[in-house]
């Protein structure tokens, strides 16, 4: 079967793997026929050759490792030893070994979902990051007449902002270098700041300031500290994403005097929270096709990655298809 692996800093080779036999299966597992997969910017440390912090990312430049390190996967299932999960589901979740890369995947039921086959694989691959959204979400107050700052206007933050709008939040603020006007009235975006963080809370007045902060950018330390400054007296800041970096340096005087909440953590409850974000999509028709901005196809592996790691303006979320 097909596979992708990367072989070098942003250099993937396409080669051929022997399938994963269904009777390999064991407990809970089951074994997909790919059918699209969502670049994530957690991917991208690999891709560029840097220790990233996904499961699986051992190697000096995670060379070697088959399907590495794609996890957002769309699939139908070819066999399994999951009670939830039949031969010829449609289903989208995780890949668990982050190695989405290949014509056959085998990933822990519990991390994948049935969704609706009208439901095109390159639009249902979205409701993987929206999952992680909606579950952080649940871990923040009450949404409803407050003001939301997210910084990073990437396809994780525009989908907080169409969530905390969703829910009720009065106003949005995003902040983002690039150039994201044309996504503000799509994604819900009240304020849409064109600015790096550190300088967007130099100008900060007292009123201006947020009840809640997400901390949308990642894979770098700077910006948390810029999410604390800007959360206004009493409120809560989430930092979202996997960390590079094992200890990030806080502003524990700001913490203190501002009363501030910080908060983190993984997706939990992950086919709960999947059958949740199949749900909201159906409910905002408008959200994934205005979503996945850009397809490739699996020949197209390689461009894919350039692309999903330049700041361009016009795009957001992108996915490989069959």
């Amino acid at each position: 079967m097909w596979c992708h692996r990367l072989v070098a800093p942003y250099t993937f080779e396409r080669i051929d793997v022997a399938e994963p036999a269904p009777e390999s299966l064991v407990e809970g597992q089951v074994l997909l026929d790919f059918l699209a997969a969502g670049i994530c910017g957690s991917d991208l440390p690999g891709f560029r050759g840097t220790q990233g912090k996904l499961p699986g990312d051992t190697g000096r430049n995670a060379a070697g490792i088959n399907g590495f390190p794609v996890h957002e996967i769309a699939g139908e299932v070819l066999a399994s030893r999951h009670p939830a999960h039949r031969p010829g589901d449609r289903v989208v979740g995780w890949a668990s070994g982050f190695d989405g890369l290949m014509g056959r995947v085998v990933s822990d039921g519990d991390g994948l979902v049935s969704y609706d086959p009208a439901l095109s694989p390159a639009l249902a691959v979205g409701l993987q990051p929206l999952a992680c959204v909606l579950y952080a979400v649940e871990q923040l107050p009450e949404l409803t007449g407050r003001h939301v700052a997210v910084i990073g206007q990437g396809s994780i933050g525009l989908l907080f902002s169409y969530v905390a709008k969703a829910f009720g939040a009065a106003q949005i603020t995003g902040v983002d270098p690039v150039d994201r006007s044309g996504f503000g009235t799509q994604f819900r975006v009240d304020t849409a700041i064109r600015a790096s963080s550190d300088r967007w809370v130099t100008h900060l007045g007292a009123t201006d300031r947020a009840d809640v902060v997400i901390e949308a950018v990642g894979h770098q330390v700077a910006t948390l500290n810029h999410a604390l400054t800007a959360a206004a007296f009493g409120g809560t800041v989430f930092y979202f994403g996997v960390p590079d970096d094992d200890s990030y340096p806080i502003s524990m005087r700001t913490m203190l005097r501002n009363n501030l909440t910080l908060k983190s953590g993984v997706t939990l409850d992950r086919r709960r929270v999947l059958q949740r974000a199949a749900d909201f999509a159906a409910a905002h028709p408008d959200l994934l096709p205005g979503y996945v901005t850009h397809t490739f196809g699996i020949d197209d592996v390689q461009s894919a990655f350039e692309l999903a790691a330049r700041p361009v303006p016009g795009r957001v979320k992108i996915a490989i298809c069959a």
